[in-house]
C-alpha cells in the first residue's frame, strides 16, 4: 500500500478494519448464535461506547470485569496484554518461550471468543519474573513498548482505559506494574501528535476521558493508598445474571479463565453477588461509573438521528423464535450507516457488527476448506467451497465467491433455498511467489526483550491476518455483504468429532535437526541426524550441514529422495570438533533444483486450541563442554514436562524414563535419580512411591529433585503429592531470583558439588538466560546444607537454590535452580553443575 496515493482517512479505516475484523474472526467454524444472543447483540447496536483493559500477561485479566463490559454495558472491549506470556510455566507439555507464548495466545483467543472482548498485545517479550517496574521497562525499551501502547489507544480509541495493576510494587510483579504505569503514560500521551509521530500515517491522535485502576481488595488499596490516590473508590456490581445468556457473569467469566490451561486456571463458576472497584488514576474523575461523562448514545454521531431510529425500532420488533425476520430491518440500519462518516471508528464498528447480526439471523454458513492442511508455493490444490443458505424467509441469493489469489473468481447469481448445500469446489494453485506461514512476530529474531514487526499495522495483532481467503458476496434483501473467510482445513476424528486446522503455506523441503544442543566434552565425534520432510510430492536433491571453521562434517551432503507429500527420511552425519573448534551453530542445508531450503517445521498441538505451525531455522548449537560425569545410569521422572533427559543424554549418560511400572522394578541399578519440575505436584503415584525412593538414597543412590511448587492458584493450584519430598524436613517457598546475571556466592568452596568430576568457578555462571532459580528450599532442617548464596538488586541473600543432605549410604538434593531453561539453551555452566550433582555418589 502507498501511503503517497493514499489518502490518511483511507489508510486509516484499512488499519481499523485489519485489528478489529481479523480479532473477531477466529481459525473455526462460523459459531451458530442462539436466538438470545442475537438480541443481545442488537441492543449492542443502540450502544456507542468503548473500553481498553491493559495488563501484562494472558490470565491477567480480570474476566469478570471483561465480562461486564462486554454483555452488560455492551461496549466495545478490548483486553491490551503487553506479552503473549513467553516466559511463563507450563503445565500441559515441555514448551517454552515463543513456543509457549503460542499456546497462551491462542489461550487468550479462545477466552475472548467466551467473554466477548478483542485481544491485542505489544511486541513485548515476557523474559520471566521481573521484581520492578525499572528492570521490565529497561528491558523491552521503554519507548518501543509505550508507542505499541499509544499504538493502540490511537487505533481502538476507547472512551476510558483500565487497568489491572497499580504502576508500583503493590503489583506484586515487574511486568505487572511496568503495564499500569505504560497505560497511564499512554493516556498522557495518545492525543500528542509529537508523541510517534510516524504512527500518524495511519491513524490519528486519541484523548480518553480517564484511566481507571480496577482495585484488587479494596481494604487492602485503603490502608496503603498513595498520595495521588485520593479520588472515590467507585464499586460495580458485576456478578449479575443475564436471561438472554442463561448465566451470570461469574459464570461466563470462569468459563473464559478455564481456557488458560498451560497455566492451571481452571476455576469454578461464582453464581453469587461480586463487586469490583475501580479507582480513576488521571482524567475527569469518576463519581459513579466507569463510563461518566461519556456520551453512549447515537448522539455523538453526527447525522445519526435515523440510525438510532432504526436501531430502536429493531429491537422493539424482534421475534426470537424468527430471528430472520430482522434482516430486513438490518439492511436499512446498515443503508443508513453507508451514509455516516466513514472514518469514525463507531461507523465502522457499527456496521461490522451489522454484517455479523445479518448472518446470525439468517444463520447463513459458508467457508472453504482445502483437501489439506498445507501447500506450497507452487502447489495446486483441491478446496470445497460450501453455502448453506437456511431459511426461506428472506431472500438470498450468492452473487459472487472469489479468492484473493488467482485462479478463481466466480459469478453466480444464484438464489439460495432453504437448508440446501451448495458445493463450489475447484482446484486452484498457490502463488510461486507466496511467503511461507509464519507468525508475524517470529519471522525475526527477538531483540533486546521485544518482538520485531517491519510493519506498523500488524503491531498488536494476536495473528497473522489469513494469508488465503475466499471473499462470499450475496445479495440480501437488496443489499449487497461481502463476507471474507480464511481457508481452514477441516477433518474428522473418529473421537472428537470435526476438527478445523489453520491452512498454512510450508516450504517445499523441512528439515528438523534431532536435537538443539549438541555438547561435545571433547574431540570424539557424535552422530547428528536430521529429518528431511517433503512438503510437495516428488521432491528430490541433497542435505548438508554447514558448521564453522574448526568444525568436521561426514559425508559432506546426502541425497533424498522424497516422492510423496508429507514423506519423511531420517539421514545421519557425523560430526567431530578439531582442536580449534569453538562453540557455535549447525545449521541443516537442503538443496533442490528450486533452490535452498533451511527451515525446519515445529507443531504445537493441544484438543483445546488450534494446531499452530511454525518453521523456525534448521539449526542447533554446538557447544564445547569442559564436563566429566561418573554417572552414567540414569533413571528420570518426568513432571508436568522438561528437556532435561535429552541434555543428560548429551552428557554420556543413558536415561531411562521411570514410569509407574518402571519404579515398581529395583532402583539400585540406576547411579542417580533426577526427578523432572513439578513431579510432585502432577504425579499423584509418587506418593505411593516416595518411601522406596528415599530407601534408594539410603542405601546408597543419589537423588536430584527439581523445582517443585508448594500450593496456591492457577499453575501453583496443584500442592504437593506427598507430605514430605525429601529424608528430612524443609518448606518450598516463592523465593526466586530473576536476575540471570546475579552474583552467585559459593559457601563452602570445598563442597563435593563444587570440585567433582568438574571445577565449577564464576564462569559457569556466565551466560545463564531469564532467570538463576524459581521457587527455592526454605526453613531446610539442620541437615541439609546450602551449597550457594545469591541475590537480585538491593534484595537480601537467598539460600535455598540448591540443599544437600547426605542420608545413610546416599546423597539427597533439592534445587530451584533452571535447569529446565539453561540445558536447553546450551549454558555450559548449568550442564557442568548438573554433572556434579548426579556424580556425587560415585
Amino acid at each position: 500500500m502507498s501511503g503517497t496515493l493514499r489518502s490518511i482517512a483511507q489508510i486509516c479505516f484499512l488499519t481499523f478494519s485489519l485489528s478489529t475484523v481479523f480479532a473477531q474472526v477466529p481459525y473455526g467454524p462460523a459459531k451458530s448464535t442462539p436466538s438470545g444472543e442475537i438480541l443481545l447483540n442488537l441492543k449492542k447496536l443502540n450502544v456507542v461506547g468503548s473500553v481498553l483493559y491493559v495488563a501484562a500477561h494472558p490470565d491477567d485479566e480480570n474476566t469478570l470485569m471483561l465480562s461486564y463490559l462486554a454483555k452488560e454495558r455492551l461496549a466495545r472491549t478490548a483486553y491490551l496484554s503487553l506479552t503473549r506470556g513467553d516466559g511463563g510455566q507450563n503445565l500441559i507439555g515441555t514448551e517454552q518461550g515463543e513456543y509457549i507464548g503460542l499456546i497462551r495466545t491462542q489461550e487468550l483467543l479462545a477466552a475472548r471468543r467466551v467473554d466477548g472482548p478483542e485481544q491485542f498485545f505489544s511486541r513485548a517479550y515476557d523474559f520471566g519474573f521481573s521484581k520492578s517496574t525499572d528492570e521490565a521497562v529497561r528491558t523491552w525499551g521503554q519507548e518501543r513498548v509505550l508507542a505499541d501502547v499509544v499504538w493502540r489507544i490511537r487505533t481502538f480509541q476507547p472512551d476510558v482505559i483500565i487497568t489491572r495493576f497499580p504502576p508500583d510494587a503493590r503489583a506484586g510483579h515487574g511486568h505487572h506494574s511496568a503495564s499500569g504505569y505504560l497505560a497511564e503514560e499512554a493516556f498522557k500521551i495518545a492525543n500528542d501528535p509529537t508523541k510517534f509521530p510516524e504512527q500518524l500515517a495511519y491513524t490519528k491522535p486519541w484523548q480518553a476521558r480517564r484511566v481507571m485502576w480496577n482495585v484488587f481488595i479494596p481494604s487492602a488499596f485503603m490502608s496503603n493508598k498513595k498520595p495521588d490516590e485520593a479520588g472515590n473508590l467507585v464499586g460495580i456490581e458485576t456478578g449479575l445474571f443475564n436471561p438472554l445468556l442463561g448465566k451470570s457473569y461469574g459464570e461466563v467469566a470462569a468459563e473464559s479463565r478455564s481456557q488458560h490451561k498451560s497455566q492451571g486456571f481452571g476455576v469454578s463458576a461464582n453464581r453469587g453477588a461480586r463487586i469490583d472497584y475501580l479507582l480513576t488514576k488521571n482524567g475527569d474523575p469518576m463519581q459513579q461509573d466507569p463510563f461518566d461523562g461519556v456520551d453512549m448514545t447515537w448522539k455523538r454521531v453526527k447525522g445519526s438521528e435515523t440510525v438510532q431510529t432504526l436501531v430502536t425500532n429493531l429491537i422493539a420488533n424482534y421475534k426470537p423464535d424468527r430471528p430472520a425476520a430482522s434482516v430486513p430491518a438490518l439492511v436499512q440500519v446498515y443503508k443508513a450507516l453507508q451514509a455516516l462518516d466513514q472514518n469514525d471508528v463507531n461507523v465502522r464498528s457499527k456496521m461490522t457488527e451489522v454484517e455479523s447480526l445479518v448472518q446470525q439471523c439468517l444463520g447463513l454458513w459458508f467457508e472453504t476448506n482445502p483437501a489439506d492442511y498445507a501447500a506450497t508455493p507452487g502447489e495446486r490444490i483441491r478446496v470445497n467451497t460450501t453455502v448453506v443458505g437456511r431459511t426461506g424467509e428472506v431472500p438470498v441469493r450468492l452473487v459472487r465467491v472469489r479468492d484473493n489469489i488467482a485462479g478463481r473468481d466466480t459469478t453466480l447469481n444464484l438464489v439460495l433455498k432453504p437448508n440446501e448445500i451448495v458445493p463450489l469446489p475447484a482446484q486452484i494453485m498457490i502463488p510461486a511467489n507466496q511467503a511461507i506461514s509464519q507468525p508475524y512476530w517470529l519471522e525475526k529474531p527477538l531483540e533486546k526483550g521485544l518482538f520485531q514487526v517491519g510493519d506498523q499495522r500488524l503491531i498488536g495483532l494476536p495473528e497473522n491476518p489469513a494469508a488465503l481467503t475466499t471473499q462470499f458476496t450475496f445479495d440480501i434483501a437488496g443489499q449487497a455483504f461481502t463476507f471474507t473467510r480464511p481457508w481452514i482445513f477441516k477433518s474428522t476424528d473418529p473421537v472428537d468429532g470435526e476438527i478445523y486446522r489453520p491452512f498454512v503455506v510450508q516450504p517445499d523441503v523441512m528439515t528438523n535437526i534431532a536435537e538443539k544442543v549438541y555438547a561435545f566434552a571433547d574431540n570424539t565425534p557424535k552422530t547428528v541426524e536430521a529429518v528431511v520432510k517433503a512438503g510437495r510430492a516428488g521432491v528430490s536433491g541433497n542435505l548438508a550441514l554447514s558448521v564453522p571453521a574448526g568444525w568436521q562434517v561426514s559425508p559432506a551432503q546426502v541425497p533424498f529422495e522424497l516422492k510423496d507429500k508429507g514423506q519423511e527420511a531420517r539421514l545421519s552425519f557425523t560430526v567431530t570438533p578439531t582442536g580449534k573448534a569453538g562453540d557455535g551453530k549447525l545449521q541443516a542445508v537442503a538443496t533442490t533444483t528450486a533452490g535452498q531450503f533451511t527451515r525446519g517445521i515445529r507443531l504445537v498441538e493441544y484438543k483445546h486450541i488450534p494446531t499452530q505451525t511454525n518453521f523456525p531455522a534448521s539449526e542447533a548449537k554446538l557447544v564445547r563442554l569442559d564436563v566429566k560425569t561418573t554417572a552414567k545410569n540414569i533413571g528420570y521422572i518426568m513432571g508436568a514436562g522438561d528437556e532435561v533427559p535429552i541434555a543428560l543424554r548429551q552428557m554420556g549418560c543413558t536415561v531411562t524414563m521411570l514410569g509407574q511400572a518402571d519404579l515398581d522394578k529395583d532402583l539400585s541399578r540406576f547411579d542417580a535419580i533426577v526427578v523432572g519440575v513439578r513431579a510432585y505436584n502432577t504425579e499423584d503415584h509418587l506418593k505411593f512411591y516416595q518411601a522406596k525412593l528415599l530407601d534408594y538414597v539410603k542405601n546408597g543412590g543419589t537423588m536430584v529433585v527439581q523445582y517443585m511448587t508448594a500450593g496456591g492458584s492457577g499453575i501453583l493450584a496443584n500442592g504437593l503429592k506427598v507430605n514430605q519430598i525429601g529424608p528430612y524436613p524443609f518448606s518450598i517457598g516463592r523465593d526466586r531470583i530473576t536476575e540471570e546475571d546475579a552474583k552467585v556466592t559459593f559457601l563452602n568452596p570445598q563442597h563435593p558439588l563444587l570440585n567433582a568430576p568438574n571445577k565449577i568457578t564464576d564462569a559457569d555462571f556466565a551466560g545463564w538466560i531469564q532467570e538463576r532459580g524459581i521457587y527455592f528450599a526454605v526453613d531446610p532442617d539442620k541437615a541439609y546444607e546450602p551449597i550457594f548464596s545469591m541475590a537480585d538488586t538491593n534484595e537480601a541473600a537467598k539460600t535455598g537454590s540448591l540443599i544437600y543432605a547426605k542420608y545413610g549410604k546416599g546423597h539427597f538434593m533439592y534445587t530451584g535452580l533452571v535447569f529446565f531453561r539453561e540445558l536447553p539453551a546450551g549454558v555450559p555452566g548449568a550442564y557442568r553443575l548438573l554433572a556434579n550433582m548426579i556424580s556425587v555418589g560415585r
